[in-house]
């Protein structure tokens, strides 16, 4: 059909590349929200505070994040191959990858985590604190729980955004379907390969869109 003969695909290859891009996925989805959650915490209460101190400490932050949000990923991934490699001792394939994949999304999901601390209603906020609650309580006990719909939409938004990312991670040799994509599609002419890998990539995506929605819509009934 078209001119295309989907007979001579390699099944084996295909699925191990994405084996390849679940890990890459999973690996950079867990340590992105264990670094962007905190940070977007962070950026939320030094913004509010009224402490010199805290404000400078938030303009700082605040300036790292968007200098890494401004980085085309593509460059983010050359210019962090001596830190891959330092880390993992390679800057290719699924482990060279996942550096540059956390460093690029990090931020990202920070900042929308301190959109979604935003939306918490501030009487709910300073009800906690005329009651004496700490900071650390009214983090764990108030913003953490009210946001939680806009935290789950934010986490969904930055999942996708890493698959896309790792397809792109594919044109440096990244590995996952990108990198099968890349090969075969553009340097081969290969096209069979790079539709099956581009029609994986929107299924993976649908899947994960789905679940983030019905997530966000579990929560926001409670």
């Amino acid at each position: 059909m078209w001119g295309l003969d989907f007979s001579l695909l390699d099944w084996e290859e295909m699925g191990q590349a994405t084996i390849d891009t679940l890990k890459m996925l999973g690996a950079s989805a867990l340590l992105t929200f264990i670094i962007g959650l905190p940070l977007g915490v962070l950026l939320f209460i030094t913004a509010r505070s009224n402490s010199a101190l805290l404000r400078f400490i938030y303009r700082i932050l605040s300036f790292v994040v968007n200098i890494l949000r401004s980085v085309p990923f593509v460059i983010l991934i050359v210019a962090l191959i001596p830190v891959t490699r330092a880390i993992f001792g390679v800057s290719i394939g699924v482990e060279g990858t996942i550096p540059p994949l956390v460093i690029g999304a990090a931020p990202f999901f920070a900042r929308l985590v301190e959109t979604a601390l935003r939306e918490v209603d501030r009487g709910v906020i300073e009800a906690a604190t005329s009651m004496g609650a700490s900071t650390f309580q009214i983090i764990r006990k108030v913003l953490l729980p009210e946001s939680m719909p806009g935290l789950i939409a934010g986490m969904t938004i930055t999942v996708v955004t890493l698959v896309s990312y790792t397809a792109m991670a594919g044109m440096v040799g990244g590995g996952g379907l990108g990198d099968l994509a890349i090969r075969y599609g553009y340097q081969r002419y290969e096209k069979e390969v790079m539709i099956v890998a581009v029609v994986l990539m929107i299924i993976l995506v649908q899947l994960l869109q789905m679940i983030g929605d019905r997530l966000v819509a579990h929560f926001t009934r409670k």
